[in-house]
This record gives structure tokens, C-alpha cells and sequence, in this order.
């Protein structure tokens, strides 16, 4: 049995401790949650701690998932993995890159695992859209964005993850994460643009912005991301990946709204497009969030209990933030910025 530890009860810090919570092979030893309360009916009975250093040395946890503020992020991990425990932590794994290298560092010294929160590596219609697009075989051009209309309580959450992170950092690291699985390439150099269209967050932010990211070997992507009752619903979600040879797309199936938690991973079938026609790939039975989370906690699991490599999954991590950090760079600056070593 696996004594697991849950820092952070939001929106996904809430899943991944329900996930935990029916999985026979894991055991909630405490829950951290800076109001002490936990509303849900079947959380009820377990530890809870306001302050994660208490609860870290008190309950001595196998393993800490961390989904907390993004700036809490490196130093709750490596503290984490100092103490023993190996460390699930959600995206992005830092706010910085030094930092994420230096989670990466003290996993490696530490000897401990460490899983980033990529949810979309879990889901079984995401990973058959990557592997459409790697056979169409590249250069490829990426077209992807989430823009999110929000009001009321989802505006306020955004508001807050703004104090820290952009949008195009919080939601890019994910379709980054997609656009380098498929590619293999290196990342050459970021343009990015951004601006800030409410006067409800700091005058150094901006809820709206995109990017193209130029690769080694001659593929281009495009990221879009914007948050706030603005934003418009109209195609919000465009995942598309062009190549010499066609093109795969999600279509835009039965989607609720830019708000909809579910809508952000749901694919619905996939549209195969080569010269000789097109072709549509229908996915049925696609997981829900809560699925995808009880995917994401199941797979930590094994990879402690079965001392799966995480070496290129770690690397990975550094070098999607490393690119969405440049875009967030660029946009600040107004200058192009160039990435030869972002993946080191």
C-alpha cells in the first residue's frame, strides 16, 4: 500500500485525491488545504493539514501529489523528494525554468519519481491523434489553441492562477507538450504576442496571448490562449496538424463551451485528410476528467511500484515549459527569443 499525501483540492487537486481514494492500492494519509475544510462527502475522515512542511513530516508520505498555486510548485516537489516521497506535481512543474531543471536535479539525486501532470498522455484519442500525425510523417505545421470564456467563480480561479502564471504558460505546456511528441525536433526560436484586456488583473499581465514556435527541422506551431468573460466562443478550440502529405484534425464535436472542463481533452472522432480523400476516426466511449485523473494517479502508481524511467518524461516537462516561458519572454519584450538550449 501506497501512503499517499494530497497538497491542493481545486479543480484538479480535487480528482487526483478522489482518484486516490478508490484505488486499492493507495492509502490517503493526509490532505492539505489552506482552509483545513474539505467539502467533499467522500474525503470526509481523512487528515487534513493547512500547512504542507507539517503535514509532510507528520504523515511521512510513499508518494505526494502536489496541485497546488504554480509557484509552490518546485519548492514543495523538491521538498517532497527530500523528505522521501516521490512526487506527482501538475503543470506547469515550475514558474521558471532554473527551477524546473532543479526538481529534475533533485529527482535524479534523490533517486525518487517524478510525473508532471501532462493528462493528455492518458488519453487514449490524444495519443492515436499523435500517432496519425507522426505516420503522415513532417515538416508539420501546428495550429492549436484553448480559449476559455469565463465569469463568476471561473473568472475569479483565472484571476488567481494570474498572480503567477499566463495563460499561455498554464494551458501551453500541454499542446506544447503534443506538438514535440510528434515532431522529435528541437526547438529553434519563439514569437510571441500578447495583451492584457481587463483591468481586473495586474498591469504586468495579460489574460490573451499566442505564439509560433519554429523547430530544428522545419516544422512551425501556433498556440493561442485567452481567459475572461471577453473572450468569444467562437473557435475556441482548434486542434489541427498540417503536413506534406495531409492532415489530422480534432473536430469540434459536441462541444459544451469553452468552459467546459471536459471539452478541453475530449476529441470526438478525428479527421484524416490525404490526397486521396478524407477520412473520419470515430472514438467512442472517450474518459471524463475524472477518468483521465484516475488514468494519471494509476500510472504514478506503476511507475513506483514498477521503477518505470522517467527520464524522457521528465525532460520533456523542462522543455515545454522552457518554450512557453520563452513565448511569455517574447510577449513581454516584443523580441523574438532563441531556444538552442531549451531541451539541455
Amino acid at each position: 500500500m501506497i501512503r499517499v499525501l494530497i497538497a491542493g483540492l481545486g479543480n484538479m487537486g480535487l480528482p487526483h485525491a478522489l482518484a486516490h481514494h478508490t484505488h486499492p492500492e493507495a492509502e490517503i494519509v493526509g490532505l492539505v488545504n489552506r482552509s483545513g475544510e474539505v467539502s467533499q462527502a467522500d474525503l470526509q475522515g481523512y487528515p487534513v493539514f493547512t500547512d504542507f512542511h507539517q503535514a509532510l513530516a507528520e504523515v511521512k508520505p510513499d508518494l505526494v501529489v502536489i496541485a497546488t498555486y504554480s509557484d509552490s510548485h518546485a519548492d514543495y516537489a523538491c521538498a517532497a523528494m527530500q523528505a522521501g516521497a516521490h512526487v506527482f506535481v501538475e503543470k506547469p512543474l515550475a514558474t521558471n525554468v532554473a527551477d524546473a531543471r532543479r526538481v529534475v536535479a533533485t529527482a535524479q539525486k534523490t533517486n525518487r519519481k517524478l510525473m508532471v501532470g501532462y493528462i493528455l498522455r492518458h488519453h487514449p484519442s490524444w495519443q492515436r491523434l499523435i500517432a496519425e500525425a507522426r505516420d503522415l510523417g513532417g515538416p508539420y505545421v501546428f495550429r492549436m489553441n484553448l480559449n476559455q470564456q469565463s465569469s463568476g467563480p471561473e473568472w475569479e480561479t483565472h484571476k488567481a492562477l494570474m498572480q503567477t502564471t499566463s495563460p499561455i504558460v498554464d494551458c501551453g505546456v500541454h499542446y506544447v507538450d503534443v506538438m514535440c511528441q510528434i515532431t522529435d525536433a528541437q526547438p529553434v526560436r519563439v514569437h510571441g504576442m500578447g495583451l492584457r484586456l481587463s483591468d481586473e488583473i495586474a498591469e504586468d499581465m495579460y489574460n490573451y496571448g499566442q505564439f509560433q514556435v519554429i523547430f530544428a527541422d522545419g516544422s512551425t506551431g501556433w498556440y493561442e490562449a485567452g481567459w475572461g468573460p471577453m473572450m468569444s466562443e467562437t473557435a475556441f478550440f482548434v486542434k489541427d496538424i498540417i503536413t506534406p502529405n495531409g492532415s489530422v484534425s480534432i473536430t469540434e464535436t459536441d462541444k459544451a463551451g469553452s468552459s467546459d472542463v471536459d471539452g478541453h481533452t475530449r476529441v470526438g472522432s478525428i479527421l484524416l485528410h490525404r490526397a486521396e480523400g478524407d477520412r473520419y476516426i470515430d472514438l467512442p466511449d472517450e474518459p471524463g476528467h475524472q477518468a483521465l485523473c484516475d488514468a494519471e494517479q494509476h500510472a504514478m502508481l506503476r511507475a513506483i511500484t514498477e521503477d518505470h524511467d522517467l527520464t524522457r518524461h521528465m525532460n520533456d516537462a523542462v522543455q515545454s515549459l522552457a518554450i512557453c516561458l520563452a513565448a511569455d519572454h517574447s510577449i513581454r519584450t516584443g523580441q523574438p527569443v532563441t531556444l538552442e538550449e531549451a531541451a539541455q
